[in-house]
């Protein structure tokens, strides 16, 4: 008797899944009455699985409609995903098949489950393809991977980052702060990390929707430039400073930071931009940046980082990689600070702030789930799939220490080795 596809995934995965799967010849397996239902809705879903069993043939099925989870909010996997992948993660592991009941699975799925189909059209192309666009981190290819991302459309950010437009990590000044106030709080800790005062001139590198630009005009009257390779953010960004009436002292231009002519500005951030770069790129980026800063002047790097620096820097098959981030590349602290040394900054203060980023993906994918009918009307139902997944996963991989967040604060000094910097640091 050819088994049932209930019972190939019982004899895979066990009797005892925390979870109800229901597939489309009618069986089931795992927890019936789970809160949580996985449909299979056809064959595809059971070839994107089998074909890249995990994360992505999960993502491939999910994204495309293949694969549906009752019982979780509107693009809202949190709850679910934070059981498979913690106290879930003992019952998902394969079990390796008789060859009796390997041939029974071969009949039940039949031969065309193992025939790969068409990757989603949201999906970016493997690392080996896109080397035919370019080499990784040539202008061109760091032009496109960025408009991948970032130029889903600005009306989908604003319901996603909310007021702010800010995308990237915020500080909580209290367990109960608003993600607004977060966000306004990181802008200030970063200006009171680089000690901006009146009249000062600030380089924001990877400067988004302008957040820190305006914030450090508006608060810390220095005069500020900020550059972005996403047009609509640079669009968007000047439509606000003109609105905000603070177009005499900043502006955000769509430009490639490594085409900025100016020099010897007071203070740079770069907050969000290093994911970008390519680790083999640091070097030069680290030392075009010293090059602009004046000595005495300060650097503040802000981005995503591993607990280590042992693991690879580049994930070429991953999820977010592929339909995220096309050529990020992360790294561990310690590198970041190397070479920053090397390249001649002082380092003055580092810090960890991982549990911020927990709470701030959290954040927006909750605004994701409460907009999520307009979300997909502005991007499609993929691509919000997609946003689901990727805030959910980052939101658990912060809180798992999996990945990291780091401020590292660096410092050019001048010709004597003199620089002005307090004793104690004056930013809390």
């Amino acid at each position: 008797m050819t088994y049932s596809l209930g019972e190939v995934i019982e004899t895979l995965f066990g009797a005892d899944l925390p979870f109800e799967i229901r597939a489309y010849d009618g069986s089931r397996a795992g927890r019936v009455g789970s809160p949580y239902v996985v449909t299979l809705r056809n064959q595809r879903a059971v070839r994107y699985l089998a074909t890249a069993p995990g994360e992505m043939g999960f993502a491939r099925a999910y994204v495309m409609g293949d694969l549906d989870v009752e019982g979780i909010d509107k693009g809202d996997p949190y709850d679910f995903l934070k059981g498979v992948l913690g106290d879930f993660s003992g019952t998902l592991k394969v079990r390796r098949p008789t060859a009796a009941q390997l041939r029974e699975i071969v009949k039940a799925v039949g031969p065309g489950a193992f025939n790969p189909p068409p990757i989603p059209s949201v999906e970016s192309a493997p690392t080996w393809r896109r080397m035919l666009e370019g080499l990784r981190h040539s202008r061109r290819r760091d032009a496109d991977a960025i408009q991948h991302h970032y130029d889903v459309g600005n009306e989908f950010y604003e319901l996603v980052l909310g007021p702010s437009m800010t995308y990237t990590c915020a500080a909580y000044p209290s367990a109960d702060a608003t993600l607004e106030e977060a966000q306004a709080h990181k802008y200030d800790l970063v200006c009171r990390k680089l000690g901006l005062q009146p009249g000062m001139r600030l380089l924001d590198v990877g400067s988004g929707w302008g957040g820190m630009v305006r914030h450090a005009v508006q608060h810390y009257g220095v005069t500020a430039l900020g550059v972005t390779l996403s047009r609509e953010q640079a669009t968007w960004a000047q439509e606000r400073i003109k609105t905000e009436r603070l177009d005499d002292r900043a502006e955000v231009r769509h430009l490639d930071y490594r085409d900025v002519t100016e020099t010897d500005f007071d203070a740079i951030s770069s907050i969000g931009l290093t994911e970008h770069i390519g680790v083999k790129n640091y070097p030069a980026y680290f030392q075009f940046l010293y090059a602009k800063v004046r000595p005495g002047g300060r650097m503040l790097n802000h981005c995503i980082t591993r607990p280590d620096t042992t693991s690879p820097a580049l994930e070429r098959a991953g999820f977010i990689n592929r339909y995220v981030f096309p050529d990020g590349e992360l790294t561990g602290v310690g590198k970041i600070v190397e070479v920053m040394q090397n390249t001649g900054f002082e380092i003055r203060h580092v810090e960890d702030l991982r549990e911020h980023y927990a709470r701030t993906t959290r954040a927006w994918a909750q605004n994701l789930s409460a907009n999520w009918d307009e979300c997909v009307r502005l991007a499609g139902e993929p691509i919000a799939k997609v946003w689901g997944l990727y805030l959910t996963g980052s939101s658990l991989g912060f809180e798992r220490n999996n990945i990291q967040l780091h401020q590292v604060l660096g410092q050019k000094l001048d010709d004597q080795g003199v620089a002005d910097y307090p004793l104690r640091p004056d930013f809390g």
